[in-house]
C-alpha cells in the first residue's frame, strides 16, 4: 500500500471495508493510544484492554467522524476518556496496585522530572482546547515537523508555530500552579522522550482483529468498557454543542450575529465550583459571560482551558499579559512600571478569551502589546573548547533518546544539541542564538553547584564553560519580542 495520510487511510476503511488500511492506521497510532491509557490505568494489562477498546471505537465511528478531524488527536481524546471510565469501575484496592507497578517503571527509567510530569500529564492536556491539544499531540507526541503540523491543522507553517507555543505556554502554567516548575524546553523535551512508549507487539494484531469486527470477538469487560466510553464521549460532545446565557440576533438580509454579553450577579462568581482547575466544571459554566476581578483566592492558584474558554485564578499581570498575546516571558519585553497585583479571569464567551483580556488589559492597566523584530540583548551560544569532558557525540546505536533533569543537573542522551540550547535559553532567562555549529546527536551530562557567593544561574553558566567547553557570549541581534507598552 502506498504511504497515505490518515483521513485517507480511514476513507478506504469506511467505503471500502479496507482491513489492510485499518491494520495500517491500529500500526501507526498504538503506542499513542496505548502509551495515554498506561499513563491512567497504570497497568500494561488494561492499557492493552483500552487500546483495543479505542480502535473498536473507532472502526464504529470511521464513517461518522467530522470533515478536517486530526486522527492522532481524536484518538489520544477517546484514549483518555475510555481510560478515565476504565478507572471509574475500579476499586481503590486494583488503583493503589497499578499505582505501585507503574511508579517501578517510571522509577526505573526516568528518576526525576518524568515521574512529577507524567502523573497529571493528561490532566494539563485535558484543559487544552482540541486545536491546542492536536497541535501538541502532532508536535511532541507525534514528533512531527512544524509544517507538517501546519498541514494536519489546516494552517502554514509559522501560524502552527504559534498554536504549538501558546499550547505549551499553557501547559507550562498549569504545571507551575501544581508546583511542577520547567523551562518550556525541559518541559517539551520530557513530553518528547517519555509521552509514547512501545505497545506489546502482538497488540496491533489484536487490536485490529477486534476492531474490524466491530468488537464483536471482544471480551465482556472490553464491550462494557466501550459502552461506556461512548457514553462519556457522547455527552462530552453534547456539552461542547450547549450555548446557555447568550442571545443571538440575526439581522435578516445580512449575515451579522450580535452576541449579547450576560452580566454575572456577585453571587455567581463567588460560587466555588466555577473556579476550581477542572475543565468539566468550566464546561457547566453559563455561556457568554466575562469576569476580570482583583483575585478572591489569594492563598491559591490555578488556570484552565476549555476549548476558547478560560479560568484562571490569582494570576499576576505579566502572566495575564503571555496569555493574551501566546509568548514566553523569555521574548517579552515589559514596561519598567508593571502594576503590581494579582486576579482572577474567567470568559465563557464564544470566540475566545485572548481579545477580551486584551481590552481589560488596556482599560485596567492601559497596556497593549505587539510583535515586532527589534534589536535585542541575547547570548550567542558557542565553542570555548573543542574537547570537553561532558559533551560528546553519541557513538552507540541510533536507539532511544532521553532526557532527564533534576534539582542542578540535566543527563541527555542521543539528542541533537538544539534541544539543549533552547533549554540554556530557558534556564538563563534570556533569547540564546545556537553559534556551535554542533549538528550531530550527543549525550551531554552536565550539573551544577553554586559556590560561596555566586548565584545559581552563574553556577550554571559555569558548569557550561568547565563541563561541555561552551560559553555565552553577550550580544544584539535582531529577534521577535512581545513588546508591552502604556496605551498613549
Amino acid at each position: 500500500m502506498q504511504e497515505m495520510d490518515d483521513i485517507e487511510l480511514l476513507t478506504r476503511y469506511a467505503c471500502h471495508n479496507s482491513e489492510e488500511a485499518f491494520a495500517t492506521l491500529v500500526t501507526r497510532h498504538l503506542n499513542l493510544v496505548y502509551s495515554v491509557a498506561l499513563r491512567h490505568v497504570r497497568n500494561p494489562h488494561h492499557a492493552e484492554e483500552i487500546a483495543q477498546a479505542v480502535f473498536v471505537i473507532l472502526a464504529r465511528k470511521a464513517g461518522h467522524l467530522r470533515r478536517g478531524v486530526v486522527i492522532s488527536g481524536w484518538l489520544y481524546h477517546a484514549a483518555r476518556l475510555t481510560a478515565a471510565n476504565f478507572l471509574r469501575s475500579e476499586t481503590q484496592r486494583a488503583r493503589r496496585e497499578q499505582e505501585a507497578h507503574m511508579q517501578s517503571i517510571l522509577n526505573d527509567s526516568e528518576p526525576d522530572v518524568w515521574p512529577q510530569l507524567g502523573p497529571i500529564l493528561d490532566a494539563a492536556m485535558a484543559d487544552l482546547g482540541e486545536k491546542d491539544r492536536d497541535a501538541v499531540v502532532l508536535r511532541f507526541f507525534e514528533g512531527k515537523k512544524m509544517y507538517e503540523v501546519g498541514m494536519a491543522l489546516g494552517m502554514n507553517e509559522e501560524a502552527a508555530k504559534k498554536r504549538v507555543n501558546r499550547a505549551v505556554e499553557k501547559l507550562r502554567l498549569f504545571f507551575t500552579k501544581r508546583g511542577v516548575v520547567l523551562p518550556v524546553a525541559v518541559l517539551t523535551t520530557a513530553i518528547s522522550a517519555n509521552s509514547v512508549q512501545a505497545a506489546p507487539a502482538v497488540l496491533a494484531n489484536t487490536a485490529t482483529a477486534i476492531a474490524i469486527a466491530k468488537g464483536a470477538t471482544a471480551s465482556g469487560s472490553t464491550l462494557t468498557l466501550i459502552q461506556g466510553a461512548l457514553k462519556i464521549m457522547a455527552w462530552t460532545k453534547m456539552k461542547t454543542a450547549i450555548v446557555a446565557g447568550v442571545v443571538v440576533l440575526m439581522t435578516v438580509g445580512t449575515a451579522t450575529v450580535v452576541v449579547k454579553k450576560v452580566i454575572y450577579p456577585n453571587s455567581w462568581a463567588d460560587d466555588p465550583k466555577y473556579w476550581e482547575t477542572d475543565s468539566r466544571a468550566l464546561a457547566q459554566a453559563p455561556a457568554g459571560g466575562f469576569i476580570f476581578r482583583p483575585t478572591h483566592f489569594p492563598k491559591t492558584g490555578g488556570s484552565v482551558w476549555v476549548d476558547d474558554r478560560i479560568s484562571a485564578k490569582n494570576c499576576s499581570v505579566s502572566e495575564l499579559v503571555n496569555v493574551a498575546y501566546g509568548f514566553s516571558y523569555v521574548r517579552t519585553i515589559l514596561p519598567p512600571d508593571m502594576p503590581g497585583g494579582h486576579f482572577d479571569v474567567m470568559s465563557t464567551v464564544a470566540g475566545g478569551y485572548s481579545g477580551l483580556v486584551k481590552k481589560e488589559l488596556k482599560k485596567r492597566f492601559h497596556l497593549v502589546a505587539h510583535s515586532e523584530t527589534r534589536e535585542s540583548d541575547v547570548l550567542l551560544l558557542k565553542v570555548r573548547n573543542p574537547n570537553p569532558p561532558s559533551l560528546k557525540p553519541h557513538s552507540g546505536a541510533d536507539g532511544n533518546s532521553s532526557w532527564v533533569g533534576g534539582n542542578r543537573k540535566t543527563t541527555i542522551q542521543n539528542q541533537q544539541f538544539d534541544g539543549f540550547f533552547r533549554d540554556i535559553e530557558s534556564r538563563i532567562g534570556r533569547p540564546v542564538f545556537n553559534e556551535t555549529g554542533l549538528a550531530d546527536k550527543y549525550d551531554i551530562e552536565i550539573q551544577w553547584q553554586p559556590r560561596a557567593g555566586e548565584s545559581d544561574k552563574d553556577a550554571y553558566v559555569r558548569a557550561l564553560r568547565e563541563q561541555l567547553g561552551l560559553e555565552l557570549v553577550p550580544a544584539t541581534r535582531p529577534i521577535e519580542m512581545l513588546v508591552v507598552e502604556k496605551a498613549q
